[in-house]
């Protein structure tokens, strides 16, 4: 891994209903050997349904957090797939339109902050992918026997970032968990939306959705699904009993953070990495692992 250190964007989910994601990234994070210095005093960017009501001020939010960034002279990483997207787009457009970087910046002066467009902005399981063979050495304990549905997401790929990305056909999450001794299957639709943003105003079809994601990780033969988002973490776990009530199913699918599952391979205590807060519990195979390494 080139980079060590990077300036962290928990954003507003990490705070409470995301923590285990929050937990098993700082674990993560020092047995790698990697500082993720946590802006302070950052701000929200905005979430997805802010840019479409002002758009100048919900790239405003963004930028505060990037110019913050950028005064600690650090690239940034957000472990959510929306902030990820939100500070992405805004880092790419202020760098194009300097006409709205001047309006940002006007702005940015009530904080004594200008943003120059210096830095770049990663999602976390990309900066985690970015060395395998570190991540297999640290894999002290791997996740043998488990098999895991890498689930992407619609925000992390999606609109292209850079010329040469794949976004149809990636295989950073697949890699990553066979760096740690799982087994990723062929979950073919990993790239689908989970529906998070419908939740409120078309419930039907955003579960309709869920169960669509739940139904092929199950035919695709996965003991859980992994995920790098707060959003598809909540859809995804916490609305299979609707899922299940409305469509008469019979759901129960395990679904952990990436982190979470890296953090076990790598011999660190369940608790530590936020297991045993979630819905339903973990499979045989995540059990197996915690009690090979004496950590439950």
């Amino acid at each position: 891994m080139t980079q060590k250190k990077f300036a962290y964007f928990p954003g507003c989910s990490l705070e409470k209903m995301a923590e285990s994601y929050h937990l098993s990234t700082v674990e993560i994070a020092r047995v790698m050997g990697m500082e993720l210095k946590e802006l302070e005093d950052w701000n929200c960017c905005g979430a997805t349904a802010y840019f479409h009501v002002d758009e100048l001020l919900a790239h405003t939010l963004c930028a505060r957090n990037l110019a913050m960034a950028e005064k600690e002279g650090l690239d940034l990483v957000a472990p959510c797939s929306g902030c990820y997207k939100n500070m992405h787009a805004c880092n790419a457009h202020l760098k194009k339109d300097h006409d709205l970087a001047d309006h940002i910046n006007f702005a940015l002066e009530e904080d004594n902050l200008r943003y120059d467009g210096k830095i770049k902005v990663h999602h976390l399981i990309e900066v985690f992918s970015e060395d395998l063979k570190e991540v297999k050495a640290k894999a002290t304990n791997p996740l043998t026997g488990l098999k895991v549905a890498p689930y992407y997401g619609c925000q992390i790929l999606r609109p292209r970032k850079f010329e040469h990305e794949n976004v149809e056909e990636p295989r950073y999450f697949e890699d990553l968990m066979s760096a740690i001794g799982a087994t990723p299957v062929d979950f073919l639709l990993r790239l689908r939306c989970c529906g998070a943003a419908l939740i409120i105003t078309n419930r039907q079809a955003a579960l309709s959705m869920v169960r669509n994601l739940l139904q092929n990780a199950l035919d695709s033969g996965a003991d859980v699904i992994a995920t790098a988002c707060p959003l598809c973490q909540v859809n995804l776990e916490c609305y299979q009993e609707m899922v299940n009530t409305e469509f008469g199913t019979k759901f129960s699918v395990p679904v952990f953070y990436f982190t979470q599952l890296m953090g076990l391979s790598m011999g660190i205590p369940a608790k530590r990495l936020g297991i045993g807060t979630e819905f339903l519990s973990p499979p045989a195979a995540m059990l197996a692992a915690c009690r090979k390494a004496a950590v439950v």
